[in-house]
């Protein structure tokens, strides 16, 4: 079996000190520890803290770019691809994972989210979004509630796709 690609997700700034960012980081150190490497949009906030928790524990991290310079991507990432594609870059993101974990999010996040659940991704959740059709809860995202069984979670359903 190759490694498992696994896809962490999250908003690109937030206010200094929020307990997400540990969050991000333990799921990107949890990830690398098992093997897997982490694929995130490459610049700050969640994408940051997913990356340095990863590189910290020596995985491979790559970030894919909005823009074109190759320099513009968090200094944590092991590959920086410079895509030009803007927000569009954030349909790689999910489509080179095998399973995507989002943690918090503004609305790039939730796109992102709607994008792995169209092409059959596994999203796990946590302090995420949260989903309904019609007022009935959709169950499209696996809620957790630790970074720990995040990790668990993605690395379960990567195995199982």
């Amino acid at each position: 079996m190759s490694q498992p690609v696994i896809a962490v997700i999250g908003a690109g700034r937030l206010p200094a000190g929020d307990d997400l960012l540990a969050a991000a980081q333990a799921v990107g150190a949890g990830l690398a520890a098992a093997g897997a490497v982490v694929v995130c949009g490459g610049l700050g906030g969640i994408m940051e803290a997913a990356a340095r928790g990863a590189a910290a524990a020596g995985g491979v991290v790559v970030g894919i770019l909005p823009g074109d310079d190759h320099s513009a991507g968090n200094r944590h990432l092991s590959v920086a691809v410079a895509t030009g594609l803007g927000e569009a870059r954030n349909t790689v993101v999910v489509r080179t994972a095998d399973a995507v974990i989002a943690i918090g999010g503004e609305y790039g996040t939730l796109a992102e989210i709607g994008f792995a659940l169209k092409i059959g991704r596994p999203v796990i959740g946590y302090r995420s979004w949260e989903l309904a059709r019609e007022g009935r809860p959709d169950d499209g995202i696996t809620v957790v509630d630790s970074p720990q069984d995040a990790v668990a979670r993605a690395l379960a359903a990567a195995a199982s796709a």
